[in-house]
């Protein structure tokens, strides 16, 4: 791993620890996953890939329903924080996703992937990696498996957004901001996130092997099949492995 270390979200992650689960974003993970149960056609013993699973909401609440669950981060204190009293089939290990494509005992293993919140994709300051990220994400998973992703919607960063900075050349909005840890103390971080459109989305999941069945307009906790437009903050993909 010595190679994803300097990753910028690995310090900012080691700040936050479980504080990451305090703030407000990671409130609706029960109505995201009602919505990814249907959508991905998940049930009791479903096999998901939870990529940047970050401390592992999502991934144990899905194993609550049944769904077993592995979630990868490249963040070390995320997957311990993730780890502790995991329910039943939830199980997590420290992977940079841009490594996907090697991880040769993941390959084929998965009827579903998940990829959510920035978590691996769009953290990337080079948009080659986020589609190392997709490709090595259609490896993991299964002739016919279907993943969910979510991206920050360039439109809405362009007209809304005006807390921070976007480069219309790369497609990265870079936000000065604030991070506390559990004790309350502050850490001045920037953020970088790669943002798309739904055609960019579109070619990109193409190349990696992957057919588009729908991009939704969505935010955290709210989770739906509204078409895509300018006024919410990310683009929930489905797409699938053919």
């Amino acid at each position: 791993m010595s190679d994803s270390d300097d990753h910028w979200f690995e310090s900012l992650a080691r700040h936050m620890g479980d504080a990451y689960l305090r703030y407000s974003f990671t409130k609706g993970t029960s109505q995201e996953c009602d919505h990814l149960m249907r959508s991905l056609g998940l049930g009791a013993g479903s096999r998901v890939i939870d990529v940047g699973c970050g401390p592992g909401r999502h991934a144990r609440e899905l194993a609550r329903r049944g769904v077993v669950v592995h979630g990868v981060d490249i963040s070390d204190d995320f997957i311990r924080i993730a780890g502790i009293d995991a329910p039943a089939g939830a199980t997590f290990e420290r992977l940079d996703a841009r490594r996907l494509g090697t991880a040769n005992h993941l390959h084929g293993a998965f009827d579903a992937a998940i990829c959510l919140c920035q978590g691996a994709f769009g953290m990337n300051l080079d948009d080659r990696q986020d589609a190392d990220v997709v490709s090595g994400i259609t490896s993991c998973l299964r002739s016919g498996g279907r993943l969910a992703l979510t991206a920050f919607n360039a439109f809405f960063v362009v007209k809304h957004h005006v807390e921070a900075t976007f480069d219309p050349n790369t497609g990265v909005s870079v936000e000065d901001t604030v991070v506390r840890n559990a004790t309350g103390e502050g850490l001045d971080v920037k953020l970088w996130t790669g943002c798309y459109t739904p055609r960019e989305l579109r070619l990109l999941l193409a190349a990696a092997g992957l057919v588009v069945r729908s991009i939704s307009s969505v935010e955290p906790g709210a989770y739906g099949d509204a078409p895509a437009s300018v006024d919410m903050p990310e683009f929930l993909v489905i797409a699938e492995r053919v």
